[in-house]
């Protein structure tokens, strides 16, 4: 069974901001409810056709950590192209709540460790060097994607970006 998505962009974003993620620049469309439901929220910013709104499953991850708990199901329920952008991008918000350990917690206070579901499923060796795992990482997705995207430099903007939005709101 597949999770279907029929939610747009500006509903994604909304729902973003009002769980705090300020990743993605745009409106603020009022509450709506889309936030209450991790589950839809992360399999439609999976589905998004908008590459910004996929990436920002990295920092949603790393501001909402307690949405890791429905990662596994949402990620059955998915296609398989949809699946791997899931998988990768949760992999990297793993590997960079770590690698970013200390300024994660300056910043947003600390909180719970990401679990790490989806490293050894796809095929990764993984070891106490964060980089090596986020850019072994990156050439996987390549791979499992087949496409050429740098993905290693991918999940470090997503990272950089969300953190200098949090130092210009402190």
């Amino acid at each position: 069974m597949t999770i279907q998505s029929s939610f747009t962009g500006e509903q994604l974003t909304t729902a973003l901001h009002v769980l705090g993620v300020n990743f993605i620049l745009g409106e603020n469309l009022g509450q709506g409810s889309l936030y209450k439901k991790p589950v839809s929220l992360i399999a439609a910013l999976a589905k998004s056709p908008e590459a910004r709104l996929r990436l920002s499953l990295i920092p949603l991850f790393l501001e909402h950590p307690e949405f890791s708990e429905y990662v596994p199901s949402v990620s059955k329920k998915l296609g398989t192209i949809t699946r791997i952008t899931l998988q990768c991008y949760y992999t990297a918000a793993v590997f960079l709540q770590k690698q970013h350990h200390n300024q994660l917690d300056a910043l947003i206070g600390s909180k719970p460790s990401l679990p790490d579901y989806f490293s050894s499923g796809l095929g990764l060796e993984v070891t106490a060097d964060f980089e090596e795992n986020l850019r072994s990482l990156g050439l996987r997705h390549q791979e499992l994607s087949n496409s050429q995207v740098n993905w290693f430099g991918t999940y470090q903007h997503a990272v950089q970006v969300w953190l200098k939005g949090l130092e210009l709101q402190r």
